[in-house]
């Protein structure tokens, strides 16, 4: 809408108008002074309406009985709302941090409202399989007009790709769903925005991570184990280990698959926790293969038989596969390496409405139901074995160091496939 100052008539008019009704407590004399600037071709029919002639040497003695407040009346308003409407284009839109920080009871359905107008929201997701793309569509069918841009990674290749963003200072992403290591290290270079979310209210404390003002960094919305997948057609149920102990047996010689991406090194860290350094050099014998695939792809080489078994298998992909029919199973061992996969929302966000929307809609009722039905873990639902968290008390640059001495030990017993 174009702008121009208002006429000396009109400010004349307007002035008189503010006396008439002032004294009759409808409009103070800023209302017609913005009135005549945004709509004059609307106040003007009021002036002939109520035969005022407003000059400057005629509007001090204007006759009350000259104006006809019943006109006025009628159209104030149409007036009242074109003058709301002008004064709500000049409001500057709401900053990320504040829609991340709202809670009315609006929250909803004005996220709702600015994300139709951006049109779509960025993802950065380690979620694999079906999982992302199921979250994805449950999101796209309760918020018709939204569309959501997914990128799915890796820890790893997010990482590189949050940094590759931050160096050149410009974030693609909205909102990011992954392990913990990846948050700390955005945390740590002040790469995301603290919230709020309403489904947080009933979760336990020890899976969200404060920040200032009540407000936090990112919460856990799953829960992923890692354990031994296996073929069942070519693993008989007598080799199938029951602890990592069981990884030496004989008959499972030359049948191991290992990931090299930080799902394999988290396996690694945990047989080093639990059975020590030497154990792990001991397994070089059993002819280990190293793939650098994701976890999802080393359960589609088991169920191919190309692996016959790899301790780097997550519960959910083996689950989520032999339901369906595929040949494969998957047993915890003594200790569970487990990725707790949170939500936050990056810094300088491209599309803060969507961004906002979207975490609020991965701590909803629906989206944990999918995530459920495809058996991920989640901090409501306990498990029946013992879980390890890697990063567990250590800053990004302690996890770093341990993982890359992880990493080492995993690539001196294994080797690449023939």
């Amino acid at each position: 809408m174009s702008l121009r100052s208002p006429t000396e008539n009109e400010i004349a008019l307007t002035s008189t108008l503010s006396q008439r009704t002032g004294r009759g407590g409808f409009a103070p004399k800023n209302f017609y002074l913005t009135l005549a600037r945004f709509s004059p071709r609307l106040i003007r029919p009021l002036a002939d309406a109520g035969r005022v002639r407003a000059s400057s040497t005629q509007h001090r003695n204007f006759p009350r009985r000259t104006m006809d407040i019943r006109h006025f009346m009628a159209a104030l308003p149409l007036l009242l709302a074109i003058v709301t409407s002008a004064q709500a284009q000049n409001q500057k839109p709401p900053t990320l941090a504040e829609l991340a920080a709202y809670t009315g009871a609006d929250r909803e359905q004005r996220l709702f409202a600015g994300a139709k107008s951006e049109g779509k929201v960025m993802w950065y997701t380690s979620l694999a399989g079906s999982s992302y793309k199921e979250l994805a569509k449950g999101f796209e069918t309760k918020y018709p007009g939204v569309k959501i841009e997914a990128y799915r990674g890796t820890s790893n290749d997010l990482m590189t790709r949050i940094v590759a963003e931050a160096e050149a200072k410009h974030f693609l992403a909205d909102a990011i769903e992954t392990t913990l290591p990846v948050l700390r290290y955005m945390r740590e270079g002040m790469m995301l925005t603290p919230y709020v979310s309403p489904a947080l209210g009933k979760y336990p404390a020890s899976a969200k991570e404060k920040a200032d003002r009540g407000l936090l960094y990112w919460a856990i919305d799953r829960e992923t184990y890692m354990g031994v997948g296996y073929n069942t057609n070519i693993i008989p149920a007598s080799v199938v280990p029951k602890n990592y102990g069981d990884l030496l047996k004989p008959a499972l010689k030359g049948k191991m698959g290992f990931v090299t991406s930080d799902t394999g090194a988290r396996t690694i860290g945990s047989m080093v926790k639990y059975k020590g350094e030497e154990f792990v050099k001991k397994l070089k014998i059993q002819d280990i293969t190293l793939h650098s695939i994701s976890g999802r792809a080393m359960a589609d080489l088991v169920i191919s038989g190309e692996v016959g078994l790899s301790p780097t298998i997550f519960r959910d992909h083996a689950l989520e596969s032999k339901a369906k029919g595929a040949p494969i199973d998957w047993v915890p061992m003594e200790v569970v390496p487990t990725n707790a996969g949170a939500v936050a929302l990056v810094a300088q966000a491209p599309h803060p409405y969507g961004a906002v929307l979207l975490v609020d809609f991965l701590f909803s009722a629906e989206a944990q139901k999918i995530l459920g039905d495809l058996e991920y873990g989640s901090p409501f639902r306990p498990v029946g074995f013992k879980l390890w968290y890697p990063e567990a008390g250590m800053s990004t640059a302690q996890y770093d160091k341990e993982s890359s001495r992880w990493e080492k030990l995993l690539l001196e017993i294994g080797r690449k496939p023939l």
